[in-house]
């Protein structure tokens, strides 16, 4: 399954919200040396209940819109 994200560091709460079709992603990390990166995949893991290592970063590491495999999710509505 591919997400579309928005990531907003630098944030004083982590949370994982849905509009539409796009999931914004609030991390406490900075937007540095991957730091934020990181902080999305461990959120994005707890959200769908996935493994780490099933969420790749396709697209966009040095932006804020980024596209998001979770490989061999099974979809449940959310």
């Amino acid at each position: 399954m591919k997400i579309s994200v928005r990531v907003k560091p630098n944030m004083k709460e982590e949370k994982v919200e849905k509009e539409g079709g796009v999931f914004t992603v609030c991390v406490k990390e900075p937007a540095k040396e991957g730091r934020a990166n990181k902080a999305v995949v461990e959120l994005l893991s707890e959200y769908f209940k996935v493994p780490k290592s099933r969420i790749v970063i396709l697209s966009g590491m040095k932006s804020k819109q980024k596209i998001i495999e979770i490989k061999d999710y099974k979809f449940i509505a959310l």
